[in-house]
């Protein structure tokens, strides 16, 4: 199958499974897996951070983020369609007691350092506690401007907020960008990175930053049920996904470009391949049934998440020559 639904579902590579294979293992509850410390190292090398931790999820990455950042009865500042927000179950709120207040964003996948400004409480008490600014990047593959950084940065400092991002895609913004990843991440009290999106780790996330943030999130980790115990044995996978893992990540921003151009030329679609800028392309039908679509390229080994905008996340599992097979097969959708 050519799955296009999403990069979680790359399978680990040979070399990750030979790690795997040959993990030195302890129990991590107690600190004792050498290869989930090593992967916290790398991690903290790599991002430039000062502490590191291994969690299961980017949803429980995230969770335990914010749950150190905030309090009951705190608020974070998030974007409206951000996946902190949308798409993790409400968790912070339902878990951590934190209330989020959501902003459109912008086209680029910013939010409007106005409208973050208008939205932070006041000292009174019938207000929640704004505690917390967060960010997202990528966004629906789109690359936050690096110039926008310290300017929201700075937003955060001066109204004493914490500042975290979701940077579950954050290798494929430093990847198209052209930058070392810290050039990003050095604004950020914590980061969440996934390793099981476009770096193929079967399992898990790391969550990165200051290191009492750090300490916060693991005593939380276990709070929640995510203390592993002899996890060295997916952490060793965790470790190609940050040393190998990541220049490769331009092939698949190529070839969403590649996805999206070869769609363009359809009528009967409204794509904008200005929008692609890493490994997501999205179109939109006139009058046809998305549905349809989808169970027709079902039938031809083609797996897509019909929506009234459908996205399309390219991998290391799709080639150039799928893309083709795939421009090929919604083609003949329209010509049968």
């Amino acid at each position: 199958m050519i799955d296009l639904r999403s990069d979680t579902v790359t399978r680990p590579t040979q070399a990750m499974r030979k790690a795997m294979y040959g993990a030195e293992v302890g129990d991590d509850v107690y600190g004792d897996d050498p290869t989930v410390n090593r992967l916290q190292e790398v991690a903290c090398e790599v991002l430039g951070t000062e502490a590191a931790l291994y969690v299961a999820s980017g949803t429980q990455s995230n969770l335990l983020a914010l749950m150190s950042h905030c309090q009951r009865g705190d608020e974070y500042i998030v974007g409206q369609a951000a996946h902190t927000f949308r798409y993790e179950g409400g968790g912070a709120a339902v878990l951590g007691s934190i209330q989020p207040q959501p902003l459109n964003f912008e086209a680029d996948g910013t939010l409007d350092l106005d409208l973050v400004q208008g939205a932070i409480k006041p000292a009174d008490s019938h207000f929640a506690n704004t505690r917390l600014f967060c960010l997202e990047n990528t966004h629906a593959g789109k690359v936050l401007p690096l110039d926008y950084l310290p300017r929201a940065e700075k937003v955060a400092r001066d109204n004493g907020l914490g500042f975290h991002l979701d940077g579950a895609r954050v290798f494929n913004a430093s990847v198209k960008l052209g930058v070392d990843v810290r050039e990003i991440t050095k604004y950020f009290d914590t980061v969440s990175v996934c390793l099981s999106k476009g770096l193929g780790a079967p399992i898990g996330s790391i969550l990165c930053g200051k290191r009492e943030l750090i300490a916060g999130a693991k005593r939380w980790r276990k709070v929640v049920g995510g203390g592993m115990r002899q996890a060295g044995i997916i952490a060793a996978a965790g470790i190609i996904a940050l040393t190998e893992q990541v220049e490769r990540l331009a092939e698949d921003h190529e070839n969403a470009l590649n996805l999206a151009l070869g769609l363009s030329g359809l009528e009967e679609l409204e794509v904008d391949t200005a929008m692609v800028q890493t490994n997501m392309a999205f179109f939109s039908m006139n009058g046809h049934d998305p549905q349809a679509l989808a169970d027709y390229m079902e039938g031809r080994g083609i797996l897509i998440s019909p929506a009234a905008t459908t996205r399309l996340v390219t991998h290391y599992d799709v080639s150039a020559e799928d893309v083709k097979t795939v421009v090929a097969a919604v083609k003949g959708f329209f010509t049968r």
